[in-house]
């Protein structure tokens, strides 16, 4: 693994809380399954985006005044390690992943109250783990004690707890090219993945199944978990917008929506394809198919530099309501359907979200009241969807017919690149790929 990129975050971080801030923050918790065993352990995703390193009951403080970086990290246990594998110890962590300094994760207290002092803000992720945040409080408040105690020796104690997500988040949101790279993989893994979703689906098999195949894909490409919670849905269950049962039967002339994306070097794939499961879109099917897949790609059509979000969702909304009524399924004109938002009975989310290390990863879409545009860098899904449920007022053969087409793009210096666009998704393709 390149070092690189995490040695230049914490570099810039440091520049940020300057030399009168200090800043920590921790390594995700082990998560407990049963009795004593544990979920598979995932590492916070900040504290990944800054070190790099992997292992849970670690800490990272970095210092302002010395512009140093110190981590905190398990030791070596001869005895654990035969139980539980590798651990890296502080020197080969501090050599490894290019710290300044690593200690015993058993002194970050004692480095924390000597970094805290004469210092004026302590940055943290407040409220992200609380029984940290506790422990972090309670140093904090002994620290101020102590330096109103040595007033005459001019020690001082931080009186600004400043929200580091508010540096974190502004950063994370414009990848590199190493976060890019890793982007760009996990969305080549999850098309292939749906792809083979398409080639194994047939009526009288389990949605279970399919995520079967889906994992099976991931893995053999390198990707050991999904990103997400798996979408498997078919028929009605489509119209359900995080079905994740995956227990039902799938039938001879229902769709299929697949919400599905592969975690690669911890970076987030998230695609989402709806085909039928007989492998052939009957009439009405198709006819919605179109207008979904119309909005998806006039919405990546429109995304480029300095593009304003809530445009670029317009011109899709646009495109589905005017559908919409050319089904008949609502009536009136398109822009009276948008104002009164009738066309929420049949789209209720919006066209996307920022992807990363997080499948919905930090940052905003407004800044200072005004939208944030965009930026070369910055990463988005494309969704659209349109989820027809079973009523007395919808024609029988629009009754349960959810559609949704979501690709992953990153915005260039001229555009965007589409980098999903290997999963299928033209009526012509699917039907190509299922036959085949």
């Amino acid at each position: 693994m390149d070092i690189t990129p995490f040695i230049r975050r914490r570099r810039r971080v440091l520049n940020e809380i300057g030399s009168e801030g200090v800043a920590v923050l921790f390594a995700a918790p082990e998560q407990r399954r049963s009795n004593d065993t544990e979920f598979s352990f995932r590492q916070d995703s900040y504290f990944h985006y800054l070190t790099g390193f992997g292992e849970p009951q670690s800490v990272l403080l970095l210092d302002g005044a010395t512009q140093k970086s110190i981590l905190f990290c398990r030791d070596k246990d001869e005895l654990g390690e035969i139980w539980n594998g590798f651990r890296y110890g502080p020197e080969a962590a501090c050599e490894v992943f290019g710290f300044d300094e690593a200690y015993s994760n058993s002194e970050w207290l004692h480095h924390l109250s000597q970094a805290m002092l004469n210092k004026k803000s302590l940055y943290a992720l407040w409220g992200l783990y609380p029984e940290r945040d506790r422990e972090v409080m309670g140093k904090w408040h002994a620290v101020q004690q102590s330096a109103g105690r040595r007033i005459q020796a001019n020690t001082y104690a931080p009186d600004n707890l400043a929200d580091l997500a508010a540096v974190l988040d502004p950063m994370r949101l414009i990848k590199d090219e190493y976060e890019t790279a890793l982007l760009k993989k996990a969305g080549e893994i999850s098309a292939l993945a749906h792809i083979r979703a398409m080639q194994k689906t047939r009526a009288g098999i389990s949605e279970l199944q399919i995520e079967a195949e889906i994992l099976h894909e991931f893995m053999r490409h390198g990707a050991r978990f999904p990103s997400y919670n798996s979408i498997i849905a078919g028929g009605k269950n489509a119209c359900c917008l995080h079905y994740v049962d995956n227990k039902d039967i799938l039938r001879d002339g229902d769709l299929l929506l697949i919400d599905a994306g592969a975690e690669y070097g911890l970076y987030a794939g998230d695609i989402t394809r709806t085909f039928p499961v007989n492998g052939k879109f009957n009439a009405a099917q198709k006819e919605v198919y179109e207008i979904v897949l119309a909005a998806n790609e006039a919405a990546i059509a429109a995304v480029k530099p300095n593009a304003d979000w809530g445009d670029i969702h317009l011109i899709a909304l646009k495109i589905l309501v005017q559908g919409l009524i050319d089904c008949k399924l609502l009536r009136g004109t398109v822009d009276g359907n948008i104002e009164s938002q009738a066309y929420q009975r049949f789209y209720m989310h919006g066209l996307g979200h920022w992807v990363g290390l997080d499948v919905h990863d930090v940052g905003k879409r407004w800044h200072n009241g005004k939208p944030l545009l965009l930026q070369p860098g910055m990463c988005s899904t494309v969704e659209p969807g349109l989820y027809i449920a079973a009523a007395d007022d919808i024609p029988e053969a629009f009754r349960n017919i959810g559609i949704r087409i979501e690709d992953n793009v990153l915005v260039t210096a001229d555009g965007c690149e589409n980098y999903t666009v290997a999963a299928p998704k033209s009526v012509a393709d699917i039907e190509a790929v299922m036959r085949g």
